[in-house]
């Protein structure tokens, strides 16, 4: 008689979203995991059907409220690209402050928060933030700053409303930006001691070989344009995504999973990808950072993408220095363009890892089909081999513990669930 093992997470904690973990175990060795996404499906795809492209950017903004800005520029990218619209270099850079402000935003929330609680068995933020208030107050204070270019440049930090097809309704007038400056520089000096801080950290060994995927700039460190970069295959042109990349349908899930369509393989995305193949575009700072405190060798190590995202709020926090202090207003907000069939694809980086929307218009400026592949459904097959190889070492502990942990691996990689996928009830069975 085959004696059963269960163990529950009502609800998983410090992530977006709702969902379950089924794992099934013969004795010592683990047969399935399995993730079991029972959101309902939210049409994203289906109701931007027969919309005027104008609407899309405040459509897409909608699927998340973490990192709209990622979701608003791969639109606006990808129906520039079916347009042949150029943007000026001017309306270029302000999108890049604006994806500057949305990852100093989403990734201090999650370092200081979510994830850092966890590397002192902390159940919340406001717990940690009794041990270590200082550091708390900083991290929450430079989220502030991320949301204030957000604001300045998006109209609104939630759901921001100014980003339009070839640019912006209305461009920053130069003051706006440059006095911020003074609490940029502050931010930056904490980024860099909460760095210092973090690398403290007693960090869980979970050294597990992958593909790693990001998007790759020589000039910069890619945000919203460049190729498609692999540690394990040549780089591709963004329009060869889908030759490469596919969606299944799995039976135990209402979201697509993601792979290699070659392979079948599942493939990581986010940080730590980004550092391991841009470290070179990094700005000065941030670069010394991941050289001294994120080697190659570390990489693998999942619990290190904490330290990916406090490199990369640095970088930000550098690059937007950088762009304020150079910036002059445009001489219009946006680019002019005609209405035209085609087809177009892009590929940008949200703060969790790339994003890839693809859009057919008509002649009529009217959308006739779109795909949208978030990064959180594509790391869905690697979240799942990841507990395969990490829960081994857990079977001799209690339950709780278990699940705890389990929670711990979930959480590096930022899971913004509420996008794509929702997870929440662990289940173990013993045979």
């Amino acid at each position: 008689m085959s004696k059963k093992r269960t163990i529950t997470v009502n609800a998983l904690t410090r992530v977006e979203g709702e969902g379950a973990l089924h794992v099934r175990l013969d004795g010592q060795t683990i047969e399935d995991v399995r993730l079991n996404i029972y959101e309902r499906p939210r049409f994203f795809e289906a109701f931007l059907k027969g919309r005027a492209i104008e609407e899309v950017p405040d459509i897409t903004a909608r699927i998340c409220g973490i990192c709209p800005v990622a979701y608003q520029m791969t639109s606006a990218h990808a129906l520039e690209a079916a347009l042949g619209i150029e943007v000026t270099p001017e309306i270029r850079q302000l999108r890049r402050l604006l994806c500057c402000g949305e990852w100093i935003e989403s990734h201090s929330l999650h370092i200081f928060m979510l994830n850092a609680p966890d590397f002192f068995d902390c159940a919340s933020g406001i717990e940690l933030a009794k041990q270590f208030p200082n550091h708390i107050q900083n991290g929450l204070r430079i989220k502030k700053m991320g949301n204030q270019l957000m604001t300045i440049l998006g109209g609104r930090a939630i759901h921001p409303v100014n980003v339009r097809v070839g640019g912006f309704h209305r461009v920053p007038l130069r003051n706006e930006l440059t006095k911020w400056l003074p609490e940029l520089r502050w931010a930056l000096e904490a980024a860099l001691e909460s760095a210092e801080w973090i690398a403290g950290f007693d960090f869980p060994v979970f050294d597990l070989p992958c593909e790693l995927v990001a998007v790759h700039h020589p000039n910069e460190y890619a945000m919203n344009e460049g190729v498609i970069a692999s540690n394990h295959f040549p780089p591709i042109e963004v329009e060869q995504y889908e030759t490469h990349f596919e969606e299944t349908q799995v039976v135990h899930s209402t979201a697509l999973q993601a792979s290699r369509r070659e392979h079948a393989t599942p493939y990581f995305l986010g940080p730590l990808s980004r550092v391991a193949l841009n470290r070179d575009q990094l700005f000065p700072q941030s670069r010394e950072l991941a050289k001294r405190m994120l080697p190659p060798a570390s990489m693998p190590n999942r619990f290190a993408a904490i330290l990916a995202r406090i490199i990369e709020v640095v970088h930000a926090l550098e690059e937007a220095i950088e762009i304020i202090q150079h910036y002059r207003e445009p001489s219009q907000p946006f680019v002019n363009y005609q209405a035209q069939a085609g087809g177009g694809c892009a590929a940008t980086e949200a703060p969790r890892g790339m994003i890839y929307h693809h859009y057919e218009i008509t002649d009529d400026g009217l959308v006739a089909a779109s795909k949208i592949v978030p990064p959180t459904s594509q790391n869905q097959r690697q979240i799942e081999a990841d507990l395969l190889h990490f829960l081994p070492q857990m079977l001799q502990q209690t339950d709780q513990t278990i699940a705890l942990e389990c929670e711990k691996l979930i959480r590096t990689f930022d899971p913004c669930i509420s996008c794509a996928t929702h997870f929440l009830t662990l289940n173990l069975e013993h045979q």
